[in-house]
């Protein structure tokens, strides 16, 4: 299995990575099949995301496209960081092996859900 320079990039130095603990919104997705887990914090003003962090328990694709998340959703909208999903994470990381596109989904669906918690509040 090969990856692309920015996926190994983004596993050896994750962008963004922690918690923040007072988050507007959390979110947290696992997959039972691999075991991968992605957990994204946000923090909202003026209905932009201001600050993001992530912690990923799982392989290198996992964590190298929760980085990316975060680095994609930084500064967008609510509604902008919702519209990214698994095929715009991967893109960014110059694609991934197609055994590995499920943990785009991880990283994506973290997001997702941690903006619908804020939006909730």
């Amino acid at each position: 299995m090969e990856y692309s320079e920015k996926v190994l990039d983004h596993f050896a130095n994750p962008r963004n990575v922690g918690e923040i603990s007072d988050a507007d919104g959390v979110g947290t997705v696992g997959n039972p099949t691999c075991g991968d887990m992605t957990t994204v914090y946000i923090r909202v003003k003026d209905g932009r995301i201001t600050d993001i962090k992530f912690k990923t328990f799982g392989c290198a694709a996992a964590i190298a496209t929760a980085s990316m998340t975060t680095e994609l959703a930084l500064g967008k909208t609510l509604d902008e960081a919702l519209a990214i999903g698994r095929n715009d994470v991967a893109d960014a990381l110059d694609g991934l092996p197609p055994v590995k596109m499920h943990c785009s989904n991880l990283a994506a669906d973290a997001l997702h859900a941690a903006i619908e918690e804020c939006m909730a509040k």
